[in-house]
């Protein structure tokens, strides 16, 4: 059911925030909503989904209702600040393209009536190849979405097979035609590499592949076996090989030289766009999350953010769409991040960033650790900030507790 939420002090009832924490001038913000539905569950998946028998009956309309509900909370919670239109809005899950096009176009359509967009606000869904359609798509496009994420994970079928992912190597790619022709002009396809039993070729395939469907974003992220996952079991009893770094590690340096090749850029460890027109098509909502700016969370489980308060809404769809009936917060829990925790959070996202970090973030005994990385080749200090080269990129976590190490 994904992982567990973290500790923290109870959300009030009526979801205010402490005095004076509200978004910031100057800072972007941005709206997730979260889907908690999935067909099924893969192998491998940890999120917070949920398939219709573990939801006992409770329906599609129950959580759309809700989602309306949180998103008037918000209104509310935040109508004493600046106005602050939206950014970015995000539509993740589990699996939007189960959702009718018209009931995301609604929670979009009400997000602009409580907050407003901006005029060049990304809008994203994600979605599941096997499950959308040409006419889900024209209807995003219709009601005023501009970017859609594909899952295609691979183009090897026995990949998808062990990834237990029921679409066909090729369906990612016909409907990366259907959003071009819906009026899409901005699409990202999310692969994994790393998945026992794929060979380099495999993973080749699938990046080239990928490619020829000339989409403007690629993710390429390093399969992880998640304790609690049916993918897990299987390591534990020894039917499948637990994924080694080293594969993880040649597999990462493919697809920086297949899609730097392509006339990507990488801007982020896992996340390679594509300049168009002179406009890199990165994905703004994740640079907002990286960057730590300003967001709100809606959905079961979901995850906000407004000026060092952070949040999560309980994890399960029905009492999270009980107790917006009730006129209660969905919030489970919360923490107020001191002023040394979102610094050190600073170093941890804006490393991985192809922006960098500004040096001065770091404290002088974290300076002294940085000429290591330096003098190794694996960090780079230019225009007064940090940033990781194509080897720190590979060893990014282990740079960055290193720094932090005090």
């Amino acid at each position: 059911m994904g992982s567990q939420l973290p500790d923290g002090e109870p959300m009030p009832a009526n979801g205010l925030l402490p005095e004076g924490r509200l978004p910031r001038a100057g800072v972007e913000f941005s709206a997730y909503l979260h889907v908690p539905f999935c067909t099924t569950r893969c192998g491998y998946c940890d999120f917070n989904t949920y398939t219709a028998n573990e939801l006992g009956g409770m329906g599609m309309d129950t959580w759309v209702e809700a989602m309306h509900r949180e998103i008037d909370l918000a209104a509310r919670v935040l109508a004493d600040g600046p106005a602050r239109p939206l950014a970015t809005v995000f539509v993740g899950g589990g699996t939007p393209s189960l959702v009718p096009a018209n009931d995301l176009v609604g929670l979009l359509t009400h997000l602009e009536s409580a907050f407003g967009l901006e005029g060049d606000a990304e809008v994203t869904t994600e979605a599941n190849p096997e499950s959308v359609s040409p006419e889900w798509l024209q209807g995003l496009r219709a009601g005023g979405f501009n970017r859609v994420s594909l899952g295609m994970q691979s183009a090897r079928p026995h990949v998808l097979h062990l990834l237990e992912r029921r679409h066909t190597p090729g369906r990612a790619l016909e409907v990366v035609g259907w959003a071009r022709a819906a009026g899409f002009d901005d699409v990202s396809l999310d692969l994994i590499m790393g998945t026992p039993g794929e060979s380099a070729d495999d993973f080749r395939a699938s990046l080239e592949a990928a490619l020829s469907a000339d989409p403007d974003h690629i993710s390429a992220y390093s399969l992880i076996v998640e304790e609690g996952t049916r993918f897990a079991a299987k390591v534990k009893r020894g039917e499948i090989p637990m994924p080694s770094d080293d594969d993880h590690a040649d597999k990462y340096l493919l697809a920086d030289d297949v899609l730097t090749g392509a006339g990507f850029e990488n801007y982020e460890v896992s996340n390679w766009a594509r300049p168009r027109e002179g406009q890199p098509h990165r994905s703004r909502h994740n640079l907002a999350y990286w960057r730590g700016q300003d967001w709100w969370g809606f959905g079961p489980g979901a995850h906000s953010h407004v000026d060092g308060v952070r949040w999560w809404n309980v994890k399960h769809p029905r009492p999270y769409a009980a107790a917006l009936g009730d006129a209660r917060s969905p919030g489970a829990g919360r923490e107020l991040l001191t002023s040394e925790q979102r610094r050190e959070e600073r170093v941890l996202l804006e490393l991985r960033i192809a922006d960098g970090l500004p040096v001065e973030v770091l404290l002088p005994e974290e300076r002294g650790r940085l000429d290591r990385w330096i003098a190794s080749g694996h960090a780079v200090l230019r225009d007064g900030r940090v940033r990781l080269t194509l080897d720190g990129r590979l060893l990014a976590d282990g740079i960055v507790l290193d720094l932090l190490a005090g």
